[in-house]
């Protein structure tokens, strides 16, 4: 692996299990074994790789938002959707935890976050309207807009929530549990719109989703 791709993996781990307020890129030099001139030959500050770090976030969420080609949608894609965009959240939820800050510290990062949200919505607004074409749920244009809107919110805000409420640990276990709980909630508010021939379906699955939100909410 090149340097660089070293510095941005490491990083992304020390944000994640330490918080990006905690960690210099000292510390992020000493964590890999090279020299900070090492580091600034690719990287001129912590800005910069934060900046990386959300380029990769961004192309990831991009791809795992695209509609199938040449099919309807199902229940079980609604659920793969889910899966990846929640995977990614946890996979670098260093920003999701302190997004405030990181978008007040680089105006061009701020910049570019915005872009990627409209572009984020207008695609799960796609993503819902194709839902409602395959007949899963029953809403007017109105709703469905809402619906994409609050999942967008409820997804991003989500990791935040868990994390300052709960204070669950940082181990794969709690990880996936993170992840089914935050699932569960977009089933939770979707309810009200499905279809006859689909709520037994969903609700079968949202059972299960529903057992993790049981266990966290019973931490502490």
């Amino acid at each position: 692996m090149k340097t660089r791709d070293r510095i941005i993996q490491a990083s992304l781990e020390l944000f994640n299990e330490q918080g990006e307020r905690n960690v210099t890129t000292n510390h992020i030099a000493s964590h890999l074994g090279i020299s900070p001139g090492n580091l600034y030959y690719h990287f001129k500050n912590k800005q910069q790789i934060i900046f990386d770090i959300y380029l990769e976030y961004e192309a990831k969420v991009d791809d795992n938002l695209k509609l199938p080609a040449g099919r309807q949608l199902t229940v079980n894609d609604k659920l793969i959707y889910l899966q990846a965009i929640f995977q990614g959240l946890w996979d670098y939820r260093f920003m999701h935890r302190d997004l405030q800050h990181l978008l007040a510290n680089d105006p061009e990062l701020h910049k570019r976050y915005n872009a990627f949200f409209k572009r984020c919505l207008k695609s799960t607004q796609e993503i819902y309207f194709a839902i409602r074409e395959a007949g899963i749920i029953s809403a007017n244009d109105e709703d469905v807009r809402a619906l994409a809107l609050n999942t967008w919110i409820l997804v991003t805000s989500w990791f935040g929530f868990m994390h300052t409420n709960l204070l669950v640990d940082k181990n794969q276990k709690e990880s996936q549990e993170l992840l089914n709980s935050g699932i569960y909630q977009i089933f939770a508010l979707e309810k009200p719109y499905l279809t006859e021939d689909y709520q037994q379906p969903v609700a079968d699955i949202a059972s299960q989703l529903a057992k993790s939100l049981h266990e966290l909410s019973d931490i502490g």
